[in-house]
């Protein structure tokens, strides 16, 4: 073990043994609960400290449990079994097969046929290719990583924009725009990334507010496109790129579509498959199946048609790797909310603001979070360390609790868009020496307040009209 990692490890340590010994315990809170919330707090600062990788991290603190607690290992594990981890793990296999048969790359080039003659078109080509595909892929890293990406790079390569001095011909623009489109299509789908399925399961067993896939989409849609039309217009403006128009990258895109020739019959078979699942996911109050069995359908429906393997699903590696600390999670966040730690919390801050007005508190609130994601590399840590606490703490307030769940999480993944570790695709596209830090801070920052006007006029304005307040 090097030195890092040994003194990450006995951060982790001090906070549980500061919270357990060293802070006075309500007494509302059980011992057994006061032990479950250092174990739950060191969890996340271990998710941002990463002495080990998260899912690794997780399973250590799912083992700790019956170790230090009365809890037994089957509620322990309960999370492995929970609805919600499954669609995300059937999510990724059918993710799988959109990259391995082709499909999405097609999706990706159709559209910069359609809308790459000048570069802004191509970023919205590209950013129209991620949100498609964040109906059903809940890993903002496969698909930019596997898809946009790659063309990405290609395209700006293609009018020679290398890293270096001629990064700003082309490349630059289309690495940062790209990237913020990302971000905005991760909060648009209750499958956008990862953690927004956490942040719904959060909801329903904080207050019974119901987040389904389709009231997800109806609550993001109409902020979500205004930032999708607004952002790259933005980036444009602030990284404009030398080349402007780019009818080659049309042309380009044409020819690649010509050597993939017609679509095969697993393309085939998968656009189906995706058509399905998606139907079955915007039908369910209708037919009542959980979104979780018409996932698992859906991906069971390619293995049989051979169009997903067996050694696909069992090389799924990110699959794999969010399902366990994704299932942990699940049972920790589940398991401190019946502690009664997060009432507490709430009842002690609410008791430090005299205003009953809870706009007082909310807007800045609201600002609070969303830029304390300077300090996370991880859209889950961030989720996990400040979500349920706000929602606690502005519901004891009088807040509405169904505009508190869609902002804050939807918020969440908007902020990823401020650094260049703020979620799995910014390393990659920083990575590629196209932006410069000071360029992709600039750019996240002024980015953001667009976004903050966006959701917090049209997107409130929205919200109202469905009448989550």
């Amino acid at each position: 073990m090097n030195f890092t990692r040994l003194w990450k490890f006995s951060v982790l340590i001090l906070i549980y043994c500061f919270v357990v010994y060293g802070m006075a315990r309500p007494e509302s809170v059980s011992v057994d609960g006061w032990r479950l919330t250092g174990i739950f707090l060191a969890t996340v600062a271990g998710l941002m400290l990463q002495p080990i990788a998260g899912g690794a991290l997780v399973l250590i603190a799912v083992t700790l449990l019956p170790l230090l607690t009365k809890t037994t290992p089957q509620v322990a594990l309960a999370g492995y079994a929970d609805p919600t981890n499954w669609l995300v793990l059937a999510a990724f296999f059918i993710s799988r097969s959109l990259i391995n048969t082709g499909l999405a790359r097609r999706i990706a080039l159709g559209f910069v046929r359609m809308f790459g003659k000048s570069s802004l078109g191509i970023s919205y080509a590209l950013t129209l290719t991620d949100t498609l595909l964040a109906t059903i892929i809940p890993s903002n890293g496969a698909r930019s990583g596997g898809v946009t990406l790659p063309i990405c790079r290609s395209i700006a390569e293609l009018y020679g924009s290398k890293p270096g001095t001629s990064a700003a011909l082309l490349g630059t623009f289309l690495m940062a725009a790209v990237y913020q489109g990302v971000c905005v299509s991760s909060a648009m789908f209750y499958t956008g990334q990862a953690s927004n399925p956490l942040a719904a399961k959060i909801a329903t067993e904080f207050g019974g507010v119901s987040v389904t896939w389709v009231s997800w989409f109806v609550a993001a849609s109409v902020p979500g496109i205004a930032s999708l039309v607004i952002v790259p217009w933005l980036v444009f403006k602030l990284l404009r790129p030398e080349v402007q128009k780019t009818p080659e990258a049309a042309a380009f895109a044409a020819k690649e579509l010509v050597a993939m020739g017609r679509m095969s019959v697993n393309e085939l078979i998968l656009t189906a498959v995706f058509i399905g699942v998606c139907g079955l996911w915007i039908t369910t109050e209708w037919h009542k199946l959980d979104v979780a069995i018409s996932a698992l359908i859906g991906a069971a429906a390619l293995l049989l048609t051979g169009v997903l393997t067996w050694e696909d699903v069992k090389s799924e590696r990110s699959a794999w790797d969010i399902f366990i600390w994704y299932g942990g999670l699940l049972q920790l966040g589940k398991l401190l909310n019946g502690t009664g730690v997060t009432k507490v919390f709430a009842q002690n801050v609410s008791s430090l603001f005299d205003t009953q007005n809870w706009w007082l508190i909310f807007l800045p609130a609201l600002l609070i979070y969303f830029y304390a994601h300077y300090g996370f590399a991880s859209i889950t840590a961030h989720l996990l360390a400040m979500y349920p606490a706000f929602l606690a703490v502005l519901t004891a307030k009088g807040a509405p609790l169904g505009l508190l769940v869609y902002s804050f999480a939807c918020f969440a993944n908007l902020s990823a868009g401020l650094t260049n570790y703020g979620t799995t695709p910014a390393p990659m596209f920083f990575a590629q020496d196209y932006v410069t830090f000071r360029d992709w801070w600039r750019v996240g920052f002024l980015v953001s307040l667009a976004n903050l006007a966006i959701w917090g006029t049209i997107g409130f304005g929205w919200w109202k009209v469905l009448g989550l307040w």
